[in-house]
């Protein structure tokens, strides 16, 4: 297969880029609500914020957003950010969907998100979340596995260090360095408990900033791994058996939570999300819970499916409040059904709309497109 030479990119890109020149690459979310596109435009002058940047478009029947007949969407940039490949001044801007007639589209849910973000605002709400995803070779095999076979079973590979314990450790550095150049805060990395799966942690984010920031982050990690030649997945379970799938562990607190006393408010919001535990698990993946079906089976560190549980330290609950949280009396919760490929718009908004806004469960179910939670009742395996 023929591949390029991704070091003769290097002598273009240190060409002089002439003055009043920059290249901004518009991100935005595809039809799939999970997949990312992106197209770049050349501007007179380096803009400073969202709303320095031009509305664009772009065919939204190729990337399975509207019809042929009626096809072109509406960008509309709502976060910035630097761009780690170009360099200088040059820009990567996250956008939102709109239709013709100026209308969110279906995958559109940091509008909604934005919205409650900004009705609890002076509840401060911070977000940190933990991705993990696995890296695969172009014929959709884990990388690094034998062909043929499998690897050891787990448990020398989590936090590991050396040949045979860990895989394209290059790529994870390169990432973490782009992010922390494009200005994402990006506070951590880790290998992961399957051979090929890492984790890295986004955080902490106030309010509609977590969902600019991750998805963003994923983009960034797209783009490295092609300059690897490797593909990165984020099925929340890329191999059946008695291997990890991967999630999107959501740390999330309140100003209430992080003061002295804070654990009140902690367990009280642990009471409330235990209450809308099938709503949650409905807007935590993209396919509303079939996802999650395949990846929390109470075991492999998940809790079941269709059972909320919590507890103090316990990686096999629904909700975790880590030892040292409880110790300490006030801080954050874990909430670990997120599933890797889940909106984070949709996982932050529905925990502050659970937490702080209290909204009935039918509330829920309209804003989430929820009309019926058949096959959330079975029972793990």
């Amino acid at each position: 297969m023929a591949m390029t030479d991704k070091s003769i990119l290097k002598a273009y890109l240190e060409l002089e880029q002439p003055k009043n020149t920059i290249q901004l690459e518009y991100i935005w979310i595809d039809g799939s609500g999970e997949g990312l596109r992106s197209k770049c435009m050349t501007v007179d002058s380096e803009p400073l914020a969202p709303s320095d940047c031009k509305i664009w478009n772009f065919d939204g029947s190729s990337t399975g957003q509207s019809e042929g007949k009626n096809s072109d969407l509406y960008l509309y940039p709502q976060a910035i950010f630097r761009d780690p490949f170009r360099g200088g001044k040059n820009k990567l801007v996250m956008c939102e969907v709109y239709d013709s007639n100026k209308q969110k589209v279906a995958t559109n849910h940091r509008k909604s998100c934005a919205e409650v973000m900004d009705k609890v605002k002076d509840a401060h709400p911070w977000f940190g979340i933990e991705q993990e995803y696995t890296l695969h070779d172009v014929d959709g095999y884990p990388y690094g596995w034998p062909k043929n076979g499998f690897p050891g079973p787990q448990g020398p590979y989590y936090c590991g260090v050396g040949t045979s314990k860990v895989y394209a450790r290059d790529l994870v550095e390169a990432h973490y360095r782009a992010c922390l150049y494009a200005g994402i805060k990006i506070c951590g990395c880790n290998a992961e408990v399957m051979p090929s799966q890492w984790e890295y942690q986004v955080g902490p984010c106030e309010g509609i900033s977590m969902g600019d920031e991750l998805w963003v982050s994923r983009y960034i990690l797209h783009r490295v791994a092609e300059d690897f030649g490797i593909c990165v997945s984020f099925d929340p379970k890329p191999m059946t058996g008695h291997w990890n799938g991967s999630g999107a562990h959501t740390n999330y607190s309140t100003q209430e939570m992080r003061e002295d006393g804070g654990i009140s408010h902690i367990h009280r919001a642990v009471e409330k999300l235990s209450h809308r535990h099938f709503e949650h698990i409905m807007a935590y993946d993209p396919k509303n819970g079939e996802d999650n079906k395949r990846r929390l089976l109470g075991k492999c560190e998940t809790a079941c499916y269709s059972k909320f549980s919590s507890g103090v330290a316990n990686r096999g609950a629904s909700v975790r409040i880590p030892r040292q949280i409880e110790e300490d009396g006030k801080g954050y919760l874990e909430d670990r059904r997120p599933s890797s490929n889940c909106d984070p718009y949709r996982v932050t908004e529905m925990l502050v709309r659970t937490t702080i806004l209290n909204e009935t469960t039918e509330t829920c179910k309209k804003i989430n497109g929820m009309n019926g939670m058949n096959g959330m009742n079975g029972q793990c395996h």
